[in-house]
């Protein structure tokens, strides 16, 4: 066993899970699930590989429409909605989801569990003989799993917390669709192999990263706002 490579592809998904951990410094999520939406999300690898292998078969496309099927149907679309179906049957309706910045936590550890296995899938197996591999997905690919899953949580918290059944759904439904649609647009760049369209990635990786640390900070200076409005009542009683 190649403990080095097994190092290099975990590390990042860890990494970026403790961040997100500490980000949430006012109204921490309990550790036991964390932990479970973590270890769920990595076992969710195995239905979606399941599922993507089905999808693959069925890909009656060629040349730019077979890529895109590929990138926005059989990994943006299964893999978001396996990850979202962690944080659904785990954290959503539990009692500890009690605030807006709780749902980016948890779609995020979801997403990291999911990417942690994935990583380890090609670093340590598939390009195990590539020392490359690890350094672009660290960069690239785990980080991206992270901002899909800001984005995922950044609308389970808008479903969660809404007044209005309406509302409720449309944002359930929206947590799904707009990080497919982002993942999708990521991956249909890097296989495409158009060189006209990578002129376009570095600034798309640039808007993912401003608009989910905006999406972020929106919900962490909320839990802020939130935690100091306790501490104000307290210190009059």
């Amino acid at each position: 066993m190649n403990t080095r490579l097994y190092v290099i592809a975990i590390a990042p998904g860890l990494a970026l899970a403790l961040g997100i951990y500490l980000t949430d410094r006012y109204d921490r999520e309990p550790v036991n699930l964390l932990t479970k939406v973590f270890f769920l999300g990595a076992l969710s690898v195995i239905p979606t590989a399941f599922v993507e292998k089905i999808l693959l078969s069925l890909n009656i496309f060629g040349g730019i429409l077979g890529t895109a099927y590929t990138a926005f149907i059989v990994a943006g679309l299964t893999e978001e909605f396996f990850k979202r179906e962690v944080v659904l049957r785990t954290a959503y309706r539990h009692e500890a989801f009690d605030e807006k910045l709780d749902g980016i936590v948890y779609a995020v550890f979801s997403a990291l569990g999911f990417a942690t296995v994935e990583n380890i899938m090609y670093v340590v197996f598939r390009f195990a003989t590539n020392p490359y591999i690890g350094l672009y997905r660290g960069i690239l690919s785990v980080p991206a799993h992270m901002l899909f899953g800001v984005t995922m949580g950044y609308y389970l918290s808008l479903s969660k917390f809404a007044k209005h059944e309406v509302l409720r759904k449309s944002y359930l439904k929206k947590a799904l669709a707009v990080p497919v649609i982002l993942h999708g647009i990521f991956d249909f760049v890097l296989m495409a192999n158009i060189p006209m369209l990578m002129i376009f990635f570095v600034p798309f990786v640039i808007y993912l990263w401003v608009i989910n640390l905006r999406r972020l900070n929106e919900y962490t200076n909320e839990s802020r706002r939130i935690y100091e409005g306790l501490r104000d009542q307290d210190d009059e009683l």
